[in-house]
């Protein structure tokens, strides 16, 4: 019988944020390293290095006029979190939530719904935040995100020894997905980006791309590999498939598409040119294939100077104003005129 960490079957919005929180608390009690790298993730275009909110032990710091012989210290912020069941965020309501806060130092205003707040709500909002941040010593940082973004980005700080959190955050995504909080129906229109520095000639050449299966992520129909600060390919995912080696061989799993013979033999050649060519280990390591039609090459531009700390999701229907992401071809050349932070 599985077991379920987060509530079901109960109002939604209240059930939401508490379960959210529910996450939050357990990823803390497992690590507050990866709980602190996770929340840097997660606002990585608006903190500078200088955010340290871990706590610090220091020996022998010098005050005005005495040297304690060590002192323990750990710089105040504030986190308020307002949830919705879609972008009905109210800005009447946001401002006053402002009250909330008094002298912390970093202070950050969370919107979490299952979808981002439409770009005149937003706007609106922050133009109302600045005004405020002006009378303010410390400013109201305002991080719109959604329950799938929030996924992501504990997945991305975990590795395949956190089994425990791992099998807490699966859980999460499965209420996520059960409750709408998720979508999968519209997967078509999101972007993975994808870090191929190292393997990406061999990702170009055979149509192939590689992660370790125990990432969480959530759906999508097109896999972007990010390379000397750009997105330098896109392409459309047909297949995905895990495997594994065991005493009877390689273990395939089929999570979309035709295992056929001939996808076998490319994941065996996949886990021998890793080995080879980077040291990786494919074979006693569960790792995700993901297969692509075909690669094209793009040029997305990444135009702020911190360097991406993992996979990032796009709605391409926003980032090129469009509906129509059908032509991949089409999309690898419109997406050479956009740029991203």
């Amino acid at each position: 019988m599985k077991i379920h960490y987060f509530q079901r079957y109960h109002a939604k919005e209240n059930v939401a944020t508490a379960n959210t929180m529910l996450l939050l608390s357990h990823l803390y009690s497992y690590s507050p390293d990866k709980f602190f790298k996770f929340f840097k993730f997660l606002n990585s275009e608006y903190l500078s290095e200088a955010f340290n909110p871990e706590i610090i032990f220091t020996l022998q710091e010098k005050s005005i006029d005495s040297i304690p012989d060590a002192t323990i210290t750990q710089e105040s912020f504030k986190i308020v979190v307002e949830t919705k069941m879609s972008d009905w965020f109210y800005e009447d309501q946001l401002l006053r939530h402002l009250n909330s806060f008094q002298n912390e130092k970093y202070k950050f205003m969370i919107t979490l719904a299952p979808e981002l707040i439409a770009k005149d709500k937003k706007e609106n909002f922050e133009k109302a935040l600045k005004v405020y941040n002006q009378k303010q010593n410390f400013p109201v940082i305002h991080v719109n995100t959604t329950f799938e973004t929030i996924a992501n980005a504990i997945g991305e700080v975990l590795d395949e020894r956190d089994y425990e959190i791992q099998a807490i955050l699966n859980d999460y995504w499965e209420y996520c997905y059960k409750d709408g909080l998720i979508s999968v129906s519209d997967a078509w229109k999101y972007m993975r980006m994808q870090l191929a520095g190292v393997t990406f000639d061999f990702n170009i050449k055979s149509n192939i791309y590689y992660d370790n299966a125990e990432r969480s992520f959530r759906e999508h129909n097109i896999l972007g590999l990010y390379k000397n600060k750009s997105v330098r390919a896109i392409g459309k995912i047909i297949a995905r498939f895990t495997a594994i080696e065991t005493e009877n061989g390689i273990k395939y799993e089929c999570e979309f598409g035709d295992l056929t013979d001939e996808r076998k033999e490319a994941i065996v050649k996949t886990i021998e040119d890793a080995k080879i060519s980077y040291g990786y280990d494919l074979k006693t390591v569960k790792h995700r294939y993901f297969f692509v039609e075909k690669f094209y090459e793009t040029d997305f531009k990444k135009i702020t100077p911190k360097a991406p700390m993992g996979t990032r999701i796009f709605d391409l229907t926003q980032v090129l104003d469009t509906n129509d992401v059908s032509d991949i071809e089409e999309l690898a050349q419109k997406l050479k005129e956009q740029t991203w932070t």
